[in-house]
C-alpha cells in the first residue's frame, strides 16, 4: 500500500511539472505574439533553380525561425498550379505572376470559373521576358520566331501563360511554331544541345539557368518592340515595357522587352493576424531576401501596394494601415 501511494503520489507530481512547462510556453507565445494560429506555412514557388524558390527558401527559413512553425517550400510547375494549390487548400502562400493572378481572379484563360480564395499579400519585382537564342541563329526579334522550335515554359506555367500572350500580341499562334513545354533548365540544356532555337525564361534578373549558359554557350537576347508591347497593354494591362540592362549576360546594349509584376499571394482564410505577421516579417526581411537572390531588391514597400490584381489580405492591410500612419 505504502509503494502504490508513493508511485501514485510520483505520477501525479510529475503529471503537474509536465502540464505546467506547456501552459508555461503556451502563455509565453501569447505574451510576447511572436506565435501563429497556423502550424504550417508552405510556399509554393516554381522551379527549382528559378528566383521564385531562391528567394521562398529564405522566407521559409525566417517564418520558421521567427514563428516556429513547419514553414516550407514547394517546388511547382509555378504560376497556374501555384493558384491552383490555393484553392485546393494545399498551400498557404504563393509566388505568381500577376497575369495569371488576374486570370484566377477574373475566372479566365486559364481558369473556368474565378477562384475567389485568393488574396494579395504585396505586388514584388518585375519578371522579364527572357527570350535567349545563339548566336548561330538569325534571330533577333520576337517575329523572327515564326518556323523555330521554341520551349515556352512548363505548361500552364506563368512563363508560358505570358508567352503565348506576347506571341498572340504580335499575330503568332502555336501553329506558327514547334513548341516545346520546358521549365529554365530544360530549357537552357536544349538551347547548349542544340535542340532549340530559342527559348522563353521569364522571372527576375538574373536568370540563374540563363547566367550560367552565357558563360558557356554564345547567345543573343530577342527583342520585343517597346510599341507593340504598349499596345498590348492596352488589353493585358499587368504588361510593361522594360529593358534588360546591359552586361546581363555579356550583351553590350541593353534588350528592349516586356514585364510583368510579380504577386504573393495568400489563402483568403487565414487569419487576420497571421498575416500580420507574416507580411510584417516578410518586409523586415528584404535585405536578407535580396542576398539570396537580387531580384528581390527591387522589392519596396512603396511599389508593393501599387500593382494589386487579387483583393488584398486585411491582414496585410493592416500592416500597410500601419506602415502609412492611418
Amino acid at each position: 500500500m505504502v509503494l502504490m501511494v508513493l508511485f501514485l503520489g510520483f505520477i501525479l507530481v510529475a503529471c503537474g511539472s509536465e502540464s505546467s512547462s506547456d501552459g508555461g510556453e503556451v502563455e509565453g507565445e501569447a505574451n510576447n505574439g511572436e506565435g501563429l494560429d497556423t502550424n504550417i506555412v508552405t510556399i509554393a514557388t516554381g522551379g527549382s533553380s528559378g528566383p521564385y524558390n531562391i528567394i521562398a527558401t529564405t522566407l521559409a527559413e525566417t517564418y520558421s525561425s521567427e514563428f516556429g512553425v513547419n514553414s516550407r517550400t514547394q517546388t511547382t510547375g509555378a504560376s497556374v498550379e501555384n493558384v491552383n494549390l490555393i484553392d485546393q487548400d494545399k498551400v498557404e502562400m504563393a509566388f505568381t505572376m500577376s497575369d495569371v493572378v488576374s486570370q484566377a481572379v477574373e475566372g479566365s484563360i486559364s481558369f473556368d470559373a474565378p477562384i475567389e480564395k485568393v488574396n494579395q499579400i504585396a505586388a514584388l519585382y518585375p519578371n522579364y521576358v527572357q527570350i535567349v537564342t545563339t548566336e548561330e541563329t538569325e534571330i533577333e526579334t520576337i517575329e523572327d520566331l515564326v518556323g523555330k522550335r521554341v520551349a515556352v515554359g512548363d505548361q500552364n506555367s506563368g512563363v508560358e501563360v505570358n508567352a503565348r500572350t506576347l506571341l498572340e500580341g504580335h499575330g503568332i499562334t502555336y501553329d506558327d511554331i514547334d513548341v516545346d513545354y520546358l521549365g529554365y533548365a530544360e530549357a537552357a540544356d536544349g538551347l547548349r544541345a542544340g535542340q532549340l532555337d530559342a527559348a522563353f525564361l521569364t522571372s527576375g534578373l538574373p536568370n540563374a539557368s540563363l547566367l550560367e549558359l552565357s558563360e558557356t554557350l554564345d547567345i543573343r537576347m530577342v527583342s520585343i518592340d517597346p510599341e507593340n508591347v504598349e499596345e498590348i497593354a492596352q488589353d493585358e494591362s499587368y504588361f510593361v515595357a522594360l529593358e534588360i540592362p546591359a552586361d546581363t549576360y555579356g550583351n553590350a546594349e541593353p534588350v528592349p522587352t516586356a514585364a510583368i509584376m510579380n504577386a504573393l499571394i495568400v489563402h483568403a482564410d487565414m487569419t487576420e493576424d497571421d498575416v500580420y505577421k507574416l507580411t510584417k516579417t516578410f518586409f523586415e526581411n528584404l535585405d536578407a531576401l535580396g542576398n539570396s537572390h537580387q531580384a528581390a531588391t527591387d522589392i519596396s514597400l512603396e511599389a508593393a501596394q501599387e500593382g494589386l490584381v487579387a483583393p488584398l489580405h486585411p491582414g496585410a492591410e493592416r500592416y500597410y494601415n500601419e506602415q502609412n500612419g492611418e
